[in-house]
């Protein structure tokens, strides 16, 4: 009889540690994962995009990258398809750099 009481004890035991367990688990995986954010903005020549991570702007590019020039995106999709190359070589530990030849295949306005 005493058997029979001291594992009904231990299972309940158990059960409320597996419980616990769950409930913490459930609450850590459904927890918001922050994201790179982007934007773009009007400049007085065309576009430009800025990219944020926790509210806190970490690239903000107003000229067309490794172009001779000073210029701007001349659209508003131009500036948002090269921000999002930028971003997913990000999210790949990647360097944020962008090459001609890959202005080229997002066939960016040069």
């Amino acid at each position: 009889m005493t058997i029979n009481t001291i594992t009904q004890f231990f299972w309940r035991k158990i059960q409320k540690n597996l419980l616990l367990l769950f409930l913490v688990l459930s609450i850590v995986s459904c927890t918001k994962k922050e994201v790179l954010k982007t934007e773009t903005f009007k400049t007085d020549t065309g576009w430009g995009y800025s990219i944020s991570y926790k509210e806190k702007i970490i690239i903000k590019q107003s000229i067309i990258p490794v172009i001779n020039e000073n210029k701007s995106f001349s659209t508003q999709d131009d500036a948002l398809k090269t921000a999002g190359l930028v971003v997913s070589k990000l999210k790949q530990n990647l360097s944020p750099s962008v090459t001609k030849n890959e202005l080229i295949l997002l066939k960016i306005k040069l």
